[in-house]
């Protein structure tokens, strides 16, 4: 139990869901006191009319509901992905990566640039850095991305993390042969962070790129 707990696996603990519970009780309660409401004042036509507020409400919610489970979950649409600012495309990163098995944490405030480092079950490591989409000199952001790959300590081949630079947009052609040249480096452009995020594995996306 320990051990599902520790990967995130054994789902919520009591005193993780009692908040909700307990708020919707009270919503129901609201609720009942609403209709009642409604029914002293208006008649079976304020009861109607607040069950069919109530049919609205329910409807928005549920969608919303779902928009933000399928989010947690790690998976967003393109127009989603065009809508987050740089903060929010390193947590929906974080979260595709954990719905592709990753242990992932967040070394932004260690390292000061964001930064994420993610480890799965087999022992394989990731080294995630991002590019700002208002980066105007492309060379820029990936020299900054060398320079401190090549300053952290040298791992043993088998703790070799591979890289990762995630940019919504597109990377230059000598960008490109550069990685492929290195081999240790994936880079995930605005075409493959969409197919990504709609919930291709990243393991299977490398394969593709090869």
């Amino acid at each position: 139990m320990a051990e599902l707990r520790a990967q995130g696996r054994y789902g919520p603990e009591f005193r993780d869901v009692l908040p909700s519970f307990v708020g919707l009780g009270l919503a129901l309660v609201a609720l009942a006191l609403l209709l009642g409401g409604l029914h002293r004042s208006f008649g079976t036509a304020g009861l109607l009319l607040g069950l069919l507020l109530l049919a609205v409400a329910a409807t928005v919610g549920l969608r919303l509901g779902r928009r933000a489970a399928r989010r947690r979950k790690g998976r967003y649409t393109a127009r989603e992905l065009a809508r987050l600012d740089d903060r929010g495309l390193v947590e929906a990163t974080a979260r595709m990566l954990e719905r592709d098995g990753w242990s992932v944490a967040d070394l932004t405030l260690r390292r000061g640039r964001t930064r994420l480092y993610a480890r799965d079950r087999r022992g394989r490591t990731l080294d995630v850095s991002f590019r700002s989409a208002a980066a105007a000199d492309e060379d820029a952001g990936w020299a900054a991305t060398r320079v401190e790959t090549v300053s952290r300590p040298v791992p043993s081949e088998a703790e070799q993390p591979l890289e990762v630079v995630v940019h919504r947009g597109d990377f230059s052609r000598a960008e490109v042969l550069r990685a492929s040249r290195r081999g240790d480096v994936q880079l995930v452009d605005g075409r493959t962070l969409r197919r990504w995020a709609a919930g291709t594995p990243l393991d299977e996306l490398r394969r593709r790129d090869r």
